[in-house]
């Protein structure tokens, strides 16, 4: 099917429609991007194309609650692997990271994308030489894509709190609250953004950078949110996007009922990042007392939504790109991801003062949650030049060589190479937290960060386990219940009123596959990101699921196990919507 197929019939499938409701065997008639005709045994129309989907689900496409294409589509449009993994829309802009506004000084432009880089696992030299950053307002950003950027999926943004503040106060945005100007300078900008179409803002009350600065929104106060939330409360389909920590320094409870205070009475709908679903999390006592926040807060009729991840963590440690380090408060090892090159990184590695400070920081300033406490499971798996020893761990290889675990992950990365990367432990999950927030009329599914972390993990692809452990090998949920997650109950959280559910003059966002045929593929290197310097470093990502069919605009994205290379992806825009499943 190609980009002037106008009409479609998909014939013999069930029917999943992301409504949540029971499946049922009908067809499904697509003509000029809109779905026109649900029904049993439709009839081909003259010079309709018709597509056999026997054996299979038709369900609305999957939409990416949360990533960060922000950067990645202007270098990699085609946003492999997703069209095979049935996605048709992805939402970037969250946790306050986004490449507009942008200052006229470059040297603040750069701090986007250094903030950007070092956050999301990403390489700056891409967003200096593939963005054309041919925009200062997020409104003329918003032109630019639209005009430039050719994708297979549909793609919504928020508009990011840290780009505002960078945009009005400069380099000052690390140190302090904004002024009563600055702050309606930065209002201003935010309504720029709203009007042209932004999900609305997002915000960041977690990070630290590798210097162990607060992220600039950090430094805002009450005053700052307060004239933000006005703002927002004249864009009744616009949300608020929070990323809190229940992570690292565990402000999370604090973080949200400051915001719920600051919002109250305001019409706000806030998306905060969330209650946990990890059994350390669990055992740790985190988990509990957010949930109990989450539910204190929509008994109270607060439009508050809790976001979570459906997949167990599974990380690799890569000593070229990667905020592991500094994230769990091991700041000497980061120096190794921060030195420039090569050859300065294995100087550390062998100098004796460094490793002496290197082990003193692994057992006493690494937090208590961090791999760095627990090293025997720690895998040594992935040597750069195949000397090994693979496919031990790391705390079998320091008892070999009778050192410290510092010491002998610094041995190992010396033989094999800084290309190396280590695999960390998985975090169990906790499946049953899993399964209540699916069925949560408030809670956001599918958040994995596709499109980041590019050497950590691979995000794309995530949204299938959904599928094949929830439903299809331990049977804990319903298709109707998974579909609905992350369809049609994530349409209406963003007020996409016209997409997200299978009914007739809905857009024609499909996907068609078959449950036993489809897989959570397993990760493996791929040599396409631009390194600044004419060739290409790697990233993670996986192979297709593989979905039969997925259509976007009712244009075939992928179809017979491989893309098509059609590229019908629009911007996405909120609607009016109403509170919870209103």
């Amino acid at each position: 099917m190609g980009s002037n197929d106008s009409s479609l019939l998909i014939q013999g499938g069930t029917v999943v429609d992301g409504t949540g409701s029971p499946p049922y065997e009908a067809d499904v008639r697509v003509q000029d991007g809109l779905i026109v005709e649900i029904g049993a045994d439709l009839p081909n129309a003259d010079n309709e194309r018709s597509f056999d989907a026997s054996g299979c689900y038709v369900t609305p496409g999957l939409i990416e609650s949360h990533t960060h294409f922000d950067g990645t589509m202007w270098w990699q449009p085609d946003l492999e692997p997703l069209p095979g993994c049935g996605v048709t829309t992805v939402i970037m802009g969250n946790c306050g990271f986004a490449i507009a506004p942008v200052h006229e000084d470059p040297e603040v432009r750069a701090q986007v994308v250094k903030i950007f880089s070092f956050f999301e696992d990403i390489p700056e030299q891409p967003f200096f030489e593939n963005v054309p950053w041919n925009w200062r307002k997020w409104s003329e950003y918003q032109a630019s894509m639209e005009s430039n950027v050719e994708v297979p999926a549909n793609y919504g943004g928020f508009v990011g709190h840290i780009a505002l503040r960078l945009a009005v106060l400069g380099m000052e945005a690390w140190d302090r609250a904004a002024t009563e100007e600055e702050i309606q300078q930065m209002g201003h900008l935010l309504e720029d953004a709203l009007s042209a179409g932004a999900l609305g803002l997002s915000t960041n009350l977690m990070d630290h950078d590798g210097q162990d600065r607060p992220v600039p929104s950090l430094k805002a106060d009450d005053a700052e949110f307060v004239a933000f939330f006005k703002v927002l409360a004249e864009y009744p389909n616009a949300t608020v996007q929070v990323v809190v920590d229940s992570l690292m320094r565990m402000t999370a409870h604090s973080a949200v009922e400051r915001l719920a205070g600051l919002s109250e009475g305001l019409p706000i709908r806030l998306q905060w990042a969330g209650v946990p679903t990890l059994k350390w999390q669990k055992d740790y006592g985190i988990q509990q007392p957010l949930a109990d926040l989450h539910s204190r807060l929509v008994e109270e009729g607060r439009d508050f939504w809790t976001g979570y991840a459906h997949v167990p963590i599974t990380v690799t440690a890569s000593f070229n790109q990667s905020l592991l380090f500094a994230q769990s408060n091991e700041y000497v090892w980061h120096e190794v991801i921060t030195a420039e090159t090569p050859e300065a990184k294995m100087a550390l590695l062998r100098d004796p003062d460094w490793r002496a400070r290197a082990r003193h920081s692994w057992d006493h300033d690494s937090l208590e949650t961090a791999f760095f406490r627990n090293p025997d499971p720690m895998q040594l798996d992935n040597s750069a030049n195949g000397v090994g020893p693979e496919g031990v761990s790391l705390g079998e290889y320091a008892a070999q060589l009778g050192v410290h675990a510092s010491d002998a992950l610094a041995e190992w990365i010396i033989l094999n190479g800084v290309d190396s990367t280590v695999t960390m432990p998985p975090w169990g999950q906790d499946e049953e937290m899993v399964v209540q927030l699916t069925r949560d009329p408030f809670a956001v599914g599918n958040i994995n960060d596709s499109g980041a972390h590019g050497q950590l993990f691979c995000g794309a692809g995530d949204n299938l386990m959904l599928y094949t452990h929830y439903v299809r090998d331990a049977g804990i949920l319903k298709i109707e219940e998974a579909v609905y997650s992350q369809t049609g109950k994530l349409a209406r959280h963003f007020g996409f009123t016209d997409r997200g559910e299978i009914a007739v003059g809905k857009r024609a966002d499909l996907t068609v596959f078959n449950l036993d045929e489809i897989e959570r593929r397993p990760k493996y290197k791929t040599y396409d990101v631009p390194d600044g310097r004419g060739g290409h470093t790697w990233r993670w990502t996986r192979d297709p699921a593989p979905v039969r069919l997925t259509t976007v605009n009712g244009v075939a994205t992928f179809e017979e196990g491989t893309s098509t290379g059609a590229r019908p992806g629009q911007m996405v825009r909120p609607e009016e919507k109403g509170i919870g499943e209103a």
